[in-house]
């Protein structure tokens, strides 16, 4: 009976042949209703409300799309379970399918469930043109295992939306339990196809308080209403006519711009009445961390001992100790990725990743941790966010903040960050993927520290290429050194550990390439320094039909290189922040000699300019016989913001017409 007036009501409100918007409109305004229920009868009406003038109007609304969401909903319920939080949520979404060929692209989908996220129940269906429902019956479970992971417990439930066609609507019910209610994933709004209606709705039982947080661009665009009940408050974020994501060149991780809500549990009032604090500051965050590492490595193994011992043997000073050790790890454990219910956030025993000789980065922190403090150094389990995450533990003391395990060192009073995952990086220089981030230090169980991991200067990492060019009668041809030094000698570093010598060569020219694409890389010589933070290669090489003669005069543009010739950013549809690696000065400098009995009639003058986020300096010089064209470039951030996209798009029109500027020689 409760049941029975709303739903008499919907019955009579499509009996009038109302629209789906003036529907929606009514029950705002019908707030006796219950809530949870309408919510979760929504999708099924709204999908047998669907006519063909509807399509019609989504197919103007969303010109050139093969389907679009009409809903997409995600509801939690959180609720006290034993005296605990305990949660559980349901996904609902309909798709309309508007175009013939969308069964080409659109007929596969899928969803996940894993050791955190168990799978309750699920079902989908199609909906045809002409009303005729047809169950989705076959279910694939894979695993979601990407190509890095060694073992990943994620499972891929994938089916096809039978009888697609244009007009039909396919509808997938899932519902999961969240075993650890800490974990709650973040809600993105957005999808690879446009959504008339996103939602996401959390229905918390009184005495369960919870926090959240809007983040990435456009997030006033997410409507917040709170409804206070007597046995419930409900949360509801509504993002209407969503576009769909697209991709962007050079951007960072999707959290830093994708519009998304993080919401948590800050604290809950048990059946005692006793308030517990749950994730309500970054005690107990770290509470929650530390739980994880407090069992392991209770004793050194012998083999860990006998092996640190023998690498520290002669040498004295802790850095000294520390360096070998880290080099050590860099070398015999190879990084292999682990996502495996709690071995997620569990770190193996230091013992077994080095019997095993591999692990992931927790393992790496693992022997790492362990290793130092036998060799008497003060080192710490640590706990990060790489730079694809914009959260910060001091805004957002969560376990999303970090996807990441460090091991810490103190030497000298300074914190030495010690990722063992990278095995080019270099001692004392953190990995590039970690710089400027929120780090959680382990120093004890009560004591931790919140460290900024240092951002690497842009003097440190320095190219310097040098050309050395000669005019032959079919061209130009000379010979190349590159000094590369900070991350730029890791990152060859890297890059010659996988090449292997089959692909050398094609590898070397892509390097070494300049002029046009009939650059010949005639012969090279790599010099590699055993440490991982300079490396020297050189090359001689040949480019047909470059410098033009007419007459007795030669014409020979020097801009070797024409970088960022594609990077204009297109301002009025790009609001998502470019992402650079790491910092750095980059000099490329070309040394023309003379021809025999011709003199320089015309030297550009060069140009300087300044944008803030990037600098560029162009000089020539002529001294002798010799002319020196030497082209700078400085990036002085780690992102580029949409308010600094116009003094860089300025830049880039200073510079580019700096490419066409043509040195002349006449015969003596």
């Amino acid at each position: 009976m409760v049941l029975l007036k709303p739903m008499m009501k919907m019955a009579s409100y499509f009996k009038q042949k109302i629209t789906i918007r003036e529907y929606l409109n009514l029950l705002r305004m019908d707030s006796y209703l219950p809530i949870r229920f309408i919510v979760l009868l929504l999708l099924s009406f709204s999908i047998l409300s669907l006519k063909a003038q509807d399509m019609d109007e989504l197919r103007k609304q969303y010109p050139g799309e093969k389907a679009v969401f009409v809903d997409k909903l995600v509801d939690y319920t959180f609720t006290l379970k034993e005296d605990k939080p305990y949660v559980e949520s349901r996904e609902k979404e309909s798709i309309a399918f508007l175009t013939q060929s969308a069964s080409n692209y659109m007929g596969s989908f899928s969803f996940y469930h894993s050791f955190f996220h168990e799978l309750i129940t699920y079902s989908a269906q199609t909906r045809t043109a002409s009303n005729k429902i047809i169950k989705v019956s076959n279910f694939k479970t894979t695993s979601d295992k990407q190509s890095f992971v060694f073992y990943d417990d994620v499972k891929k439930m994938s089916f096809n939306y039978p009888s697609i066609e244009p007009g039909a609507l396919g509808s997938l019910d899932v519902s999961w339990v969240n075993k650890d209610p800490h974990l709650l994933p973040k809600h993105y709004f957005k999808s690879y196809m446009p959504i008339l209606n996103s939602e996401l709705k959390l229905t918390v039982a009184n005495g369960i308080f919870i926090k959240y947080k809007k983040m990435g661009i456009d997030t006033a665009d997410i409507l917040v209403t709170i409804d206070k009940g007597k046995r419930n408050t409900i949360y509801s974020f509504k993002y209407k006519n969503c576009t769909a994501d697209r991709g962007y060149a050079n951007a960072p991780g999707y959290a830093w711009y994708s519009p998304h809500v993080v919401f948590y549990i800050d604290s809950y009032k048990d059946s005692q009445g006793k308030m517990n604090s749950y994730l309500a500051n970054a005690d107990d965050l770290y509470n929650l961390n530390y739980s994880y590492i407090k069992g392991i490595n209770s004793n050194v193994s012998s083999q860990v001992k006998r092996i640190t011992d023998s690498l520290i043997i002669d040498l004295k000073s802790p850095e000294e100790k520390a360096r070998k050790i880290y080099n050590w790890v860099q070398q015999n454990i190879k990084y292999v990725a682990f996502e495996d219910g709690m071995g997620g956030f569990i770190p193996r025993e230091a013992e077994l990743v080095c019997t095993r000789r591999f692990g992931d980065c927790k393992d790496m922190s693992s022997i790492l941790t362990q290793m130092m403090k036998v060799a008497g150094i003060d080192a710490y389990y640590t706990w990060i966010g790489t730079r694809d995450l914009p959260y910060k533990f001091s805004t957002t003391p969560l376990p999303l903040v970090s996807n990441h395990m460090i091991c810490t060192i103190k030497l000298n009073g300074n914190y030495i960050y010690l990722d063992g995952t990278d095995p080019t990086c270099v001692f004392g220089v953190p990995a590039s993927h970690i710089q400027d981030k929120e780090a959680m230090i382990a120093i004890n169980t009560k004591e931790y520290k919140i460290a900024i991991v240092p951002t690497v200067e842009k003097d440190e990492n320095l190219l310097i290429d040098t050309t050395w060019v000669d005019m032959v009668p079919n061209g130009i041809k000379g010979r190349i050194k590159q000094d590369l030094k900070g991350y730029f000698a890791s990152e060859a570093h890297a890059k010659l550990m996988y090449w292997g010598e089959k692909n050398l060569l094609e590898n070397m020219k892509d390097e070494f390439a300049r002029g046009t694409n009939k650059f010949s890389l005639d012969s090279f010589v790599i010099d590699r320094k055993p440490v991982a933070n300079h490396v020297t290669w050189n090359g001689n090489f040949t480019l047909p039909g470059y410098a033009t003669k007419v007459a007795d005069e030669y014409y020979l543009n020097l801009n070797l290189f024409r970088f960022f010739e594609n990077s204009k950013i297109e301002i009025m549809k790009r609001n998502v922040p470019v992402e650079y690696d790491f910092k750095y000065v980059k000099r490329y400098v070309t040394i023309l000699n003379l021809p025999k009995d011709y003199k320089l009639t015309y030297m550009p003058k060069g140009q300087v300019y300044n944008a803030g986020a990037m600098s560029f300096k162009l000089t020539y010089e002529q001294k002798n016989n010799q002319i020196f064209f030497t082209q700078e470039y400085t990036n002085n951030e780690l992102m580029l913001i949409q308010d600094q996209f116009e003094a860089w798009n300025k830049m880039l029109d200073n510079l580019f017409p700096t490419y066409k500027e043509i040195l002349s020689f006449s015969k003596i």
